[in-house]
């Protein structure tokens, strides 16, 4: 069902059930409110992070660090879907606070390679198994289908806000 509307048009409006989904959507935000984030945060990242003043958007860089090879900036872009200088403005920030190490790539030394500084990975691992906890409780109430649409939902969401 198409949903944006043609140039020079309004808005549909909601369907009923569509309104019972907007109204759903406030209700997460007291999890997302900096004092919440704050107290799940071990203390030496929420240290790290308010000494450098950094953000939920720099928070963000943090998980896609948590497994797998060092990424790049562009690569860190790529999964942000964020601007090359924006993540490069992250991980500046990242970096600056101890919390990534920046390296050369041994293969092209022209790339930098960007990873989580061990001392945080354990901290990192609490602070996100915390911050999940109440999601996956609600997955596991889901079948396998809900699980799929749950997930493509909530990816074309990001998209359509991304624009």
């Amino acid at each position: 069902m198409q949903h944006t509307p043609e140039p020079g048009k309004s808005p549909r409006t909601p369907t009923p059930e569509e309104l019972h989904l907007v109204g759903l959507v406030p209700l997460l935000e007291p999890f997302y409110r900096k004092a919440a984030v704050r107290g799940l945060m071990p203390a030496p990242l929420r240290e790290a992070m308010e000494s450098q003043g950094l953000t939920p958007r720099h928070g963000a860089v943090l998980p896609h660090l948590l497994t797998g090879p060092p990424l790049t900036v562009g690569e860190i872009a790529a999964r942000l879907r964020i601007s090359l200088p924006t993540a490069s403005e992250l991980v500046g920030g990242l970096s600056r606070a101890g919390i990534v190490k920046r390296a050369e790539d041994p293969a092209n030394r022209r790339r930098i390679l960007v990873s989580l500084a061990e001392e945080y990975r354990v901290p990192l691992e609490i602070f996100i198994g915390r911050r999940i906890e109440p999601l996956l409780r609600a997955l596991d109430g889901l079948t396998p289908g809900e699980r799929e649409g749950f997930l493509a939902g909530l990816t074309a969401w990001v998209r359509e806000v991304k624009g």
